[in-house]
């Protein structure tokens, strides 16, 4: 807990005050009282914390793992999991779409992206799931065909608007409002200049955003894709608003019966820490992959801009023509 500071040196007893009898400096630790205090307060507060989980009886650690892995449970975690994918893969597909028609040229794709963004994003997710859930109080009947025009095929709502149907797009709508805002990011973060060149080189718009644009823009939208899919496992647990049996409406449907409200909310709650933790070490996972060729093409870009002002260096120092410069070329 303490930096080394370099201190100047002393002067030996009777030596002239010149500077040229002065002692090699001297390494002092530099203390700080007040990190071993944090230290300390951190370490007494989590013991304290550890104790009361351990000792309090009122946990019931007994039940929490009983039901941990009963069936309800892991079929209510099961559609959590399935409902986290396809939510996420509705978001993904159409937030791409959606990021494509804000830079449109056509303003009114451009605004009619920007309403629908604009409009899911500035309602609560709670509402919207109701809302999908009771569709048919406005639409009894669900069709498809030709506007304005014959009917092909047609069926109650309340048969085609399942919970598992409601919950998707619910979920999956609301997310593609912020998912395209992210590959909107990822997609501006490619310098013009790329897209220019590949352009002169012959390739078409749809090649030059598969081969030149979207792969560099991948740095950009897996990192907060990876935070959305984290948010998007908890977020989950809102469906059981309307009764679909999730990892926490699982859990309700047990304590309802058992009054044993908080160590079922426990085991909710722990294995939504177990997948999210899984998760999170994926994305860490990923980044770090993305980070390499980062690394490598700045490991590149370090040596020549070293052997750049070796040059330079050498030329400031009057080598002649054709001598070797450390790290560079001849000149």
């Amino acid at each position: 807990m303490a930096e080394p500071v370099l201190h100047a040196g002393t002067r030996q007893p009777g030596a002239p005050d010149d500077g040229a009898a002065e002692l090699p400096g001297q390494v002092v630790s530099l203390r700080h009282p007040w990190r071993w205090v944090a230290v300390a307060v951190v370490v007494v507060i989590g013991v304290v914390l550890v104790t009361s989980l351990i000792r309090n009886p009122n946990f019931q650690w007994d039940v929490v793992f009983h039901y941990f892995v009963s069936g309800s449970i892991l079929a209510g975690l099961r559609n959590t999991v399935l409902l986290t994918v396809a939510a996420m893969l509705v978001g993904l597909l159409l937030g791409i779409v959606l990021a494509v028609a804000r830079d449109s040229k056509n303003p009114i794709v451009s605004y009619a992206a920007l309403l629908y963004i604009g409009l899911f994003r500035g309602t609560p997710l709670l509402v919207q799931l109701i809302f999908w859930f009771n569709l048919s109080s406005l639409y009894p009947t669900l069709g498809l065909g030709i506007p304005f025009g014959p009917t092909f095929v047609s069926g109650s709502a309340n048969a085609l608007i399942t919970p598992v149907v409601a919950a998707i797009l619910g979920l999956g709508l609301n997310e593609a409002a912020y998912m395209a805002e992210i590959v909107r990011a990822g997609l501006q973060s490619v310098d013009a200049g790329q897209t220019q060149a590949a352009q002169a080189l012959g390739m078409t718009n749809r090649q030059v955003f598969r081969r030149i644009v979207l792969p560099q823009a991948m740095r950009v939208i897996i990192p907060p894709t990876g935070n959305q899919t984290i948010s998007m496992l908890k977020t989950t647990s809102l469906v059981s608003v309307i009764a679909l049996p999730e990892l926490l409406y699982a859990s309700q449907i047990i304590y309802s019966r058992t009054y044993q409200v908080v160590p079922l909310l426990i085991t909710a709650s722990l294995w939504y820490l177990l997948l999210t933790t899984v998760l999170t070490v994926g994305q860490t996972f990923l980044e770090r992959r993305l980070r390499r060729g980062d690394a490598a093409h700045g490991g590149r870009g370090r040596r020549e801009r070293t052997a750049a002002a070796d040059a330079r260096a050498a030329v400031q120092d009057g080598l002649p023509d054709g001598a070797p410069v450390a790290g560079g070329e001849h000149r």
